[in-house]
């Protein structure tokens, strides 16, 4: 049993860690400390210096105090001063101003000097020793000499440093340690994240769960001759919660988790990339079983030979080289799982993504209407709300949006209470919130005349007004003649979450964009520039009918796009063919405005109405449009989703319920009956009448 449990540690990779020797920086402080001491002995070990006129000095020599003289080049004399006559020049006493204390002295000329002391010589004054030397700074010359020196090794650590990436994880704010991971580390039990704090995504959820299972009972599957997953691949649009999913497996499984950018193996440097791999994965082997997190792997992952004339010999296919052998070759990673994010899995190399490396991918998709809910559930914890929040509404009016846009609306919300001085936020602020990140800032100061206000209100109202008048039209949540961003007004609309799409549905939905350009044309008796976008989305819808989804007539069931094709600049039809697509593009927009102006001739005195409010009001709401055309006959695909959901919710507590009762009823049974089926307290008719009952 013993020698199991040693063999799977050494299997693990669990291998004692090897001390590297650091620089030993002593010498260093040595010659430091060596070169002070030099300049203190060669500059007298600090005694003291009094500059004197030469008058002064002459008086000295004459008065027979002087010592020794030294003359410089510089005309400069240091006079040094007799032991019993250091408390007469420099009152204090002899301990107080060191071993030699000298005076200074400038001089005019080095001739007057030395008649001066010939003549004191000859007098007797003077018996010391006469010198003369050249001026030296020692001090001086050695900073100015090692000051250059200093700077530019000064500057060459500091580039060093910022190409190296500055402060990061493992040492790589040291030069020498450029090469060490930049990967942060989150041991067992710090900053847990599980999966309740991951709202929505219950597929992507499920698959990662067997990582986590392996990773807490990996012999459940060794046992059986299963082999650990190598790695797991979260793909999927920006903002959807990848990298929190991550998370929250290290978090479910308890083990440490290794995060780090793709980006961070890049470096100017040749072998670097390479070299922070290698030290990445020896980490990973010493903390095992534990988890690897590469975001952004399309930063190092591209595919190999792209791009050949940065020839051969790239840095960054480097890396991905050392890589893909550290994942999947000779080597055993033994409890080492390896998780990467990506929105690019196109790029990706191709013997990155093959089985043993990573053994599967998980699309983690943006969150459908029931995922919304459960999002906007974990978003407004922390707000304070009032009654009139629905979460239901907003989940339907968020369509597209991902956890983090999600996320974004919650707190713009926020913001836009406070700034109205709210105590909670509110069903108004949340829609303001979603306007103002789809369609921009209102812009309330911007002027307009009646005409161009009045021309604004019928393009709105023609869309609103085709809309409510069409089975398979998005449902209408309100009409808006304000400007907010681009826009001069705007209908906002509940987007239909289809998974499969009927050439009826879209043709309607052509027909509702189109609904604007044909108010005008038929009220106002002009067209103007406002449609623009109307007609690009129209066009481009059109166009993918036709071309992609084979909904023509003349051209049925062919589809001339190719995923594979990317760098393709040749069109996968003919010039016959292509002309056939414009004529039949251009016959489905007629059709479809043709079909609008009718519906807007039918209901023209509704349409009047519709505008004539929205000139009034500025903005109108769904149940304005019903007061004036009635209630649709038509109900939404939301409606019939939230419908089924809460149904079956129902269901579940009635079901719930109805169990607990079962559970309890045996044990009030029990709780009443004595040993011989007697009630404890003797009271027959009481079981009796509650069982009649």
């Amino acid at each position: 049993m013993n020698e199991n449990t040693n063999n799977n540690n050494n299997s693990n990779g669990n291998k004692p860690k090897i001390n590297v020797p650091r620089p030993n920086l002593t010498w260093l402080y040595v010659l430091i400390a060596l070169v002070f001491a030099w300049l203190w002995f060669t500059s007298d070990g600090g005694s003291a210096t009094k500059e004197v006129n030469y008058t002064e000095f002459k008086d000295m020599v004459t008065q027979g105090y002087a010592d020794k003289i030294v003359a410089y080049d510089n005309n400069t004399l240091e006079v040094y001063i007799k032991p019993e006559h250091i408390v007469d020049v420099f009152k204090k006493d002899a301990d107080k101003v060191g071993r030699s204390p000298a005076v200074t002295v400038q001089i005019g000329s080095m001739d007057t000097f030395d008649k001066f002391i010939e003549e004191e010589q000859q007098n007797g004054n003077f018996k010391g020793t006469i010198q003369y030397d050249k001026k030296s700074d020692y001090f001086g010359m050695l900073f100015w000499n090692l000051l250059p020196i200093v700077f530019f090794i000064g500057l060459w650590i500091f580039l060093m440093r910022r190409m190296g990436g500055g402060g990061g994880a493992g040492g790589a704010s040291n030069v020498f340690n450029v090469g060490r991971s930049k990967a942060q580390l989150f041991e067992k039990g710090t900053n847990r994240i599980t999966f309740k704090d991951v709202a929505g995504q219950a597929a992507a959820k499920q698959e990662v769960q067997e990582i986590v299972d392996f990773l807490k009972q990996p012999q459940k599957y060794t046992e059986l001759g299963g082999k650990i997953p190598k790695g797991a691949l979260l793909v999927g649009p920006p903002g959807t919660g990848k990298t929190l999913l991550a998370k929250a497996v290290a978090g479910e499984a308890d083990v440490p988790f290794f995060s780090i950018s793709g980006s961070d193996f890049v470096e100017m440097f040749v072998g670097v990339g390479a070299s922070r791999v290698r030290d990445l994965f020896r980490q990973a082997k010493e903390k095992a079983p534990c988890i690897i997190f590469i975001d952004e792997i399309d930063a190092v992952g591209r595919a190999r030979g792209k791009n050949p004339s940065m020839g051969g010999n790239d840095e960054r296919e480097n890396t991905l080289n050392q890589l893909l052998t550290e994942m999947d070759g000779f080597g055993s990673n033994s409890g080492v799982i390896i998780l990467a994010a990506t929105n690019r899995v196109d790029i990706l190399d191709k013997a990155l993504l093959r089985a043993g490396r990573f053994d599967r991918q998980i699309y983690v998709d943006l969150p459908d209407l029931n995922e919304r809910k459960e999002v906007f559930g974990v978003h407004l914890r922390p707000l304070k709300l009032d009654n009139t929040v629905d979460v239901d509404l907003l989940a339907r009016q968020t369509p597209g949006f991902s956890g983090a846009d999600i996320a974004n609306v919650c707190n713009e919300a926020a913001l836009i209470a406070a700034r109205h001085q709210k105590k909670s936020v509110g069903k108004d602020d949340f829609l303001a919130a979603i306007d103002r990140i789809v369609g921009g800032l209102e812009k309330k100061t911007k002027v307009m005349t009646a005409a161009e206000k009045r021309s604004i209100a019928l393009h709105e109202a023609g869309h609103a007004t085709v809309s409510w008048l069409l089975e398979h039209a998005n449902p209408l949540i309100k009409v808006t003649i304000v400007p907010r961003g681009r826009a001069l007004g705007a209908a906002w609309y509940l987007p239909e979450e289809r998974q499969l799409t009927t050439k009826e549905q879209m043709l309607d939905e052509m027909c509702a964009t189109l609904g604007g350009r044909a108010a005008e044309e038929l009220f106002i008796g002009h067209i103007s520039t406002g449609a623009m976008n109307d007609l690009e989305r129209v066009t481009k819808q059109a166009y993918g009918m036709i071309a992609y989804a084979g909904m023509s007539d003349k051209l049925p069931n062919l589809c001339y796009y190719s995923s594979t094709d990317e760098y393709s600049f040749t069109k996968p039809y003919s010039e016959r063919t292509a002309e056939m697509i414009d004529q039949e593009a251009q016959n489905m927009i007629n059709e479809q405005y043709t079909r609008a102006k009718e519906l807007l001739k039918q209901h023209s005195e509704g349409h009047n109405k519709l505008a004539q409010l929205l000139i009034e009001r500025e903005v109108i709401f769904a149940e304005d449009v019903e007061k004036i055309f009635g209630k649709r006959p038509w109900t939404s695909r939301s409606e019939e989703i939230m419908a089924e959901s809460e149904k079956l919710e129902a269901q579940e507590t009635k079901s719930l319920e109805n169990k607990t009762d079962e559970q309890q009823l045996p044990e009030k049974k029990e709780e009443g009956n004595g040993e011989n089926g007697i009630p404890a307290d003797g009271n027959a008719t009481t079981e009796t009448n509650n069982n009649s009952k």
